[in-house]
């Protein structure tokens, strides 16, 4: 069995332990960009997961019944549209090629899916995520239309995405070999923008250097647009690269990974402009690192999703405290800083996210099943072996009275993935440099 047919056969039955009925899960649609041009084509990642079928117009339909059964819905053959738009599986080579049981054309939707739908006790679909609403209910509306013939439509509809982001949230081991592979790629990807790095190039320089080695290397896509932040840029946490100067003196944030066979990497490097850390940077720089070994340390099975970025706010609170970032006089103790959040004047985020198919990938982040009393939140989830999260702590220093003007306009973000194993963590991102020594090593070789 391939991956994608043991996926499927786990959703029948986890659907089965909730009464059975029909899954319907569609690819994403084609997108004009303008005129005559689409964007180019993503599929959907929950339809990828199940199918490994990447052309457009396509819909996996699961039956869990007493008789299981796995349908795709595709595009047919068509020698013409194939001379402009390359090669069409069709749903016979398709359905041989995928290990589905059956497969149609997609225009056999409207006559299919009533019939699939009849005597079905549920319906598995996520409501309001595609454009696939209006024809579900026009097909519940014909199963409806045979009522006084014995035929009973479905009762309930399920989320999908529910059932679908637990088993995502768990990687197999295809899923962690192509995550390797996409970590290493990103990685050489940013010892390539560090080794150009000089003062005079553009942020989009840097961001070209990181285009060609993702692609070089077999990434069909960036996961996400790619942050290159020079300078004050730095402390824009989205900021796009653009076409501001790399300066003397200034640091380069980069956080910019690879898509990998539908797979992310997400990594976050932050270097000299020039080769050689100022004292200042190498202060905060050095405070970042420690709050993320911190992170790292307790990311492991045992602790929780916010352990990591818990033990990271301790690291920089007390580094802010120690450079005069926070006014001790002004703001107290360590713990008096957490307490009351004012750490967030240089720290806003979170330290991690999970990461997979998406580069914010899908899965709670509290334990829906534990029991709380009235008013009281979840608890975050326990970290168990197979989930993958990055683990991302950094400092953002603008202006501001009081802030020691030798930090100003520094921005840094030090970001790896972080697998979580049976005895800690294994990090796939180590083959870019973290250390101040090794990025000036790197840099000045």
């Amino acid at each position: 069995m391939t991956p994608y047919s043991t996926r499927r056969a786990r959703l029948i039955n986890l659907m089965q332990a909730q009464g059975g009925g029909v899954a319907i899960i569609p690819t994403a649609p084609e997108v004009m960009r303008n005129r005559d041009a689409d964007y180019p084509y993503r599929h959907d990642s929950y339809f990828y997961y199940l199918s490994g079928f990447m052309e457009p117009e396509a819909v996996v339909v699961l039956i869990a019944c007493e008789n299981p059964r796995t349908i795709l819905f595709c595009r047919e053959k068509n020698l013409e549209r194939e001379i402009w738009d390359g090669y069409r599986y069709g749903p016979d080579a398709a359905r041989e090629k995928f290990g589905f049981d059956a497969a149609f054309p997609i225009e056999a939707m409207a006559v299919e899916m009533p019939k699939l739908l009849a005597d079905a006790p549920s319906v598995f679909y996520a409501l309001g995520q595609n454009d696939y609403d209006e024809k579900l209910q026009g097909w519940l509306g014909s199963v409806r239309a045979m009522g006084r013939a014995g035929v009973v439509a479905p009762s309930t509809i399920h989320n999908v995405h529910v059932l679908l982001d637990e088993m995502r949230l768990f990687k197999d081991a295809d899923e962690i070999a192509l995550m390797r592979r996409a970590g290493v790629i990103s990685a050489e990807a940013h010892c390539r923008a560090m080794r150009i790095s000089r003062p005079g190039l553009y942020e989009y320089t840097l961001e070209a250097e990181l285009l060609h080695e993702f692609r070089r290397k077999g990434s069909q896509y960036p996961a996400y647009g790619s942050i290159v932040a020079t300078g004050s840029n730095a402390c824009v946490l989205h900021y796009r690269a653009s076409d501001a100067v790399l300066k003397d003196g200034d640091l380069v944030l980069i956080d910019a990974g690879c898509e990998l066979d539908s797979y992310a990497a997400d990594i976050t490097r932050t270097f000299p402009a020039n080769g050689v850390f100022s004292g200042p940077q190498k202060e905060l720089y050095e405070i970042v690192l420690a709050s993320q070994n911190a992170a790292i340390e307790v990311t492991r099975p045992g602790k929780h999703f916010m352990d990591g970025h818990d033990a990271a706010v301790r690291v920089l609170a007390q580094g802010m405290l120690d450079t005069g970032l926070l006014n001790k006089n002004k703001v107290g103790t360590l713990e008096d800083v957490i307490a009351n959040g004012d750490f967030r004047q240089f720290y806003m985020h979170r330290t991690g996210h999970w990461l997979g198919m998406d580069v914010h990938d899908v899965g709670e982040y509290r334990d829906l099943n534990a029991a709380v009393a009235e008013g009281e939140s979840k608890p975050w989830r326990g970290l168990q072996p197979g989930m993958v999260t990055t683990v991302e702590p950094g400092i953002y220093v603008r202006p501001a009275e009081g802030v020691p003007e030798k930090y100003w306009h520094i921005g840094i973000r030090i970001e790896d993935d972080a697998l979580v194993t049976e005895t800690g963590c294994e990090i796939m991102t180590t083959g870019a440099p973290r250390t101040v020594a090794d990025i000036e090593a790197l840099m000045r070789n």
